[in-house]
């Protein structure tokens, strides 16, 4: 019963995408996004609007050291605006294309928590099951749930500071997902289900902890409960052999070496070709701007849901002591005033995407450099949503009402002040 269950709400979800696309009059669009309240207006956002979209973007570019960005910004009671920036490499000058892939960073979390609703909702795990039930030698994670590892209240640390320089020096090598995590599991510890805690140990386990469950692997998880039900035929989490993103082309990806000191803005070291298994159900997850702006507006409405409790973003916490009301976490996702998505790097790619659930905005961006690290993507990602959310409305249609707490000035300054390379003068 439950299997069948399973397969009416994925051929549900699939018919809405596809009544979505036949009445854009066309198919596969990057400017047709299939969650929206209010249908998405067709053609381009504003001139003015798109200007200062290129513009955030090609700074947050020069900050960063990127050669290419792709972003997409979907407005639905104004327009769109999906392009692709720079070149693909600082060596190949070939532009960037918005068909091109990439890795999606910490953006994987959100699909990893959707697998787990996924089980718990078809009675097949319980989120409040604990770790060592499914995951062995964790003893001393009797107190730590499922859900935990989720919401990030595990109270575990981040391996990404000890594992980082060996994901850089050798990117070929495919990691157990249990030997990732011990370099968190091996941090202080914070009391479990007290706050949050950026742990990327926390979702490694959580993927060994739903395989096991299953009796499947977490590529064919996330394709039977993410990608195929919501019609994202360029997304996947891919095999641990090392590997340039798929499908082809692919944005290529790189980080900076330093010298003395100063990065070697002008000679980044390609690191397009990895494995997988270095990021795995915490960062491993492949795609294209076009599905990651669909996913992000069915993840903020919860589209894969079968059952409405427990709302996995109904108790969110504060990202950090000191962080502002409006800034929180929970479910693997930022809830960032109303939009809800995730932003994170893995090696060569830094990726951010939110969507505001009652009005289907959506801002995607992937940058080609991951140097800067994971915050200064997040920076850029509310800058331009607090651009665009002003876009004026296009004929015919109202604009919300639909505010941020913050400015897009807030939040170029941030990205200002997170460059490792010289950004342009004037």
């Amino acid at each position: 019963m439950r299997r069948n269950t399973g397969r009416r709400v994925g051929a549900l979800i699939a018919g809405v995408i596809v009544t979505a696309l036949a009445l854009s009059g066309c198919s596969g669009s990057a400017e047709v996004p299939a969650y929206t309240p209010k249908p998405q207006v067709q053609g381009a956002l504003p001139g003015e609007v798109k200007d200062q979209v290129k513009a955030a973007v090609e700074r947050a570019m020069a900050a960063t050291g990127s050669s290419g960005a792709i972003v997409g910004v979907w407005a639905p009671w104004s327009g769109s605006y999906v392009e692709g920036l720079g070149t693909v490499s600082a060596e190949d000058k070939t532009p960037v294309s918005t068909d091109m892939s990439f890795r999606i960073g910490d953006v994987t979390r959100l699909m990893t928590c959707d697998v787990l609703y996924a089980l718990a909702d078809r009675d097949i795990v319980k989120l409040d099951a604990k770790l060592p039930e499914y995951v062995s030698g964790v003893p001393d994670l009797q107190d730590v749930s499922l859900l935990d590892l989720c919401n990030g209240t595990g109270g575990i640390g981040s391996s990404e500071p000890t594992a980082l320089p060996m994901w850089l020096n050798n990117p070929d090598r495919q990691w157990d997902p249990r030997e990732l995590a011990s370099y968190g599991l091996a941090q202080n510890r914070t009391p479990a289900h007290t706050g949050y805690r950026d742990s990327d140990a926390g979702y490694l386990l959580l993927g060994q902890a739903l395989e096991r469950a299953s009796g499947q692997t977490a590529a064919q998880l996330i394709r039977q409960y993410v990608t195929s039900p919501l019609g994202l035929g360029s997304t996947s989490l891919p095999g641990p052999t090392a590997a340039a993103p798929t499908p082809s082309p692919a944005l290529r990806g790189s980080y900076l070496t330093q010298d003395n000191g100063a990065y070697q803005c002008a000679k980044p070291t390609d690191i397009t070709v990895s494995s997988s298994s270095n990021g795995y159900t915490d960062s491993g997850v492949v795609s294209t701007i076009e599905d990651l702006g669909r996913y992000a507006q069915a993840e903020a409405s919860q589209a894969l849901r079968l059952k409405k409790a427990p709302k996995r973003f109904g108790s969110p916490l504060p990202v950090a002591d000191g962080a502002p009301s409006w800034y929180q976490a929970t479910g693997g996702a930022r809830l960032v005033g109303s939009m809800i998505g995730q932003h994170g790097g893995t090696p060569g790619y830094l990726t951010a995407a939110y969507s505001d659930p009652s009005t289907g905005f959506t801002v995607a961006v992937v940058l080609n450099d991951s140097t800067a690290g994971s915050a200064v993507v997040g920076d850029l990602a509310f800058e331009l949503a607090a651009i665009a959310s002003k876009a004026p409305a296009a004929k015919g249609r109202t604009a919300p009402e639909f505010a941020l707490p913050f400015t897009a000035d807030d939040y170029a300054k941030a990205v200002d002040g997170a460059a490792v390379c010289p950004l342009p003068q004037g």
